[in-house]
């Protein structure tokens, strides 16, 4: 079997990584794997697989703002795509972040469907079935489940500086993958599955399929070197430590309400991975740069008390389920699909609007105490977000394309 996946990035992002970690796999079962991608994380040995370049991409960025459709540019880099892949004649292309300045979807997506190539679109997020947002449970459209137009996040995100082009790219979206006859939709919860089965976009998808995120347990793992990691923050043994972790903070990924739980509880450390913004900070706050580094991060979440995940919009939450393999509790707001990584046993599912429940959360954790979740913890992750027995779950995806 010939399988090739195209993405935005390659080695780093949770998308990134999650590229790396199937391409490897694949290799290491025999099966024949080729990437494409714009950027990757470290020097370029092999520009075989690079989608255009930099120039490239910034041109694409440059047009996208100016017209309002991403991804319809990059026509002369996505030709040389298509010709490798003439020569690869691959089984199944998995498909996955598009909206990132380098890919001329149009082209790319007839190709597939004038050729009957077997496709995997993977949900990462929701751009690939709405006519322009990654996420809208911000605002609460519906749009997408008839027609985008008149879109009220044209000015976010992939913003759009002069034209509202989501009608447009919506009716393109879904004759585009309509034409695809063999097209599996694989969701990366069981929330995103759902709502992409309710878009005109994939009404002609063969399957629909939820296949979670994993998590590489060689890395993700509990890690006792609490003791010296608390000292380097300088944090005490006894210190009750709550953790957040995102690349950049907003009311999006919950900030405020961190913020409010370590006024509330003051004798709590809440300890924040990423980029904040320039505000007074409680005492109790502890900011640290963001990190990529898979040990740093599995050392942190080892470290915590608590895992803290107050995200409106997710589509699958790896940070949580990366905690949680590293026996930490989670406590977890209440929409989309970031229920499903915590489960009965795991933590708390919190209305982040109510902070008294939110708080009581807190101590509920506290009182109680990591050891008597961690295990749990551990268990479900190995349960659901195994590496190897998830990437198994796409090969009978595939190997069920090839004989519709």
């Amino acid at each position: 079997m010939k399988v090739v996946q195209i993405n935005a990035v390659y080695g780093y992002s949770s998308i990134g990584r999650t590229l790396s970690e199937m391409h490897e796999f694949f290799e290491e079962h025999g099966i024949e794997s080729y990437k494409f991608y714009a950027v990757q994380s470290a020097k370029q040995d092999n520009p075989y697989d690079l989608i255009g370049n930099r120039l490239d991409h910034k041109l694409h960025g440059l047009f996208s703002r100016l017209f309002g459709k991403q991804a319809y540019f990059s026509y002369f880099s996505t030709s040389k795509l298509i010709k490798k892949l003439k020569s690869i004649d691959p089984d199944v292309v998995v498909l996955r972040n598009f909206h990132s300045n380098y890919i001329h979807m149009p082209s790319l997506l007839s190709y597939l469907g004038k050729n009957d190539i077997p496709t995997v679109v993977v949900l990462h997020d929701c751009w690939f079935y709405t006519g322009h947002c990654c996420h809208y449970t911000e605002v609460a459209c519906n749009k997408w489940q008839s027609e985008c137009r008149n879109c009220p996040l044209i000015r976010t995100g992939n913003k759009s500086w002069l034209f509202d082009n989501s009608r447009i790219i919506f009716r393109d979206k879904q004759r585009l993958f309509g034409s695809i006859r063999h097209l599996a939709v694989v969701g990366v919860s069981d929330w995103i599955t759902n709502e992409a089965k309710k878009s005109p976009i994939f009404e002609r998808a063969e399957k629909f399929q939820r296949i979670y995120n994993w998590i590489d347990f060689r890395k993700f793992y509990y890690r006792d070197s609490a003791s010296s990691l608390r000292k380097k923050l300088g944090l005490n043994s006894e210190d009750f430590v709550a953790l957040g972790v995102s690349m950049t903070w907003d009311y999006k990924k919950g900030i405020n309400v961190f913020f409010d739980i370590a006024r509330t509880v003051p004798d709590i450390k809440v300890v924040m991975i990423g980029k904040l913004p320039e505000r007074d900070m409680p005492n109790n706050l502890i900011s640290l740069p963001p990190t990529s580094s898979t040990d740093e991060l599995a050392e942190l979440y080892s470290m915590a008390d608590v895992f803290l995940n107050f995200s409106i919009q997710e589509s699958f939450g790896k940070v949580a389920a990366e905690a949680l393999s590293c026996g930490t509790p989670a406590i977890i707001n209440d929409v989309t699909a970031n229920p499903e990584i915590v489960g009965d046993m795991c933590g708390e599912i919190v209305d982040t609007s109510d902070i008294n429940s939110v708080i009581s959360a807190v101590k509920t954790v506290r009182t109680k105490g990591k050891g008597a979740y961690r295990e749990k913890c551990i268990q479900r992750a190995h349960d659901l977000f195994d590496r190897n027995k998830n990437i198994l779950q796409y090969i009978e995806l595939f190997n069920t394309l090839n004989h519709m």
